[in-house]
């Protein structure tokens, strides 16, 4: 699997949506469905998966599978 499969799968846990159906340009709560909650709780994991520190500020203006998996890269090659 690589970063982004993961990622996707993560997300799926929080939606109706299978993994293997979204795209880069759904938006996590309109597309997804996330609610406030679960995207607090989504953050909390995708520390916890990748080993990343979030910066809250920056992570709540996410609004695209693509825009957290682009922050995400830049975290992790930090």
């Amino acid at each position: 699997m690589n970063r982004a499969e993961d990622f996707k799968e993560l997300v799926a846990q929080y939606s109706s949506v299978p993994a293997a159906e979204m795209t880069d340009d759904m938006s996590l709560r309109e597309d997804l469905g996330l609610s406030s909650l679960d995207f607090m709780t989504f953050l909390g994991e995708i520390e916890d998966t990748f080993d990343v520190e979030l910066d809250l500020d920056r992570a709540v203006q996410v609004r695209t599978i693509g825009e957290a998996l682009d922050m995400l890269e830049e975290l992790v090659e930090a």
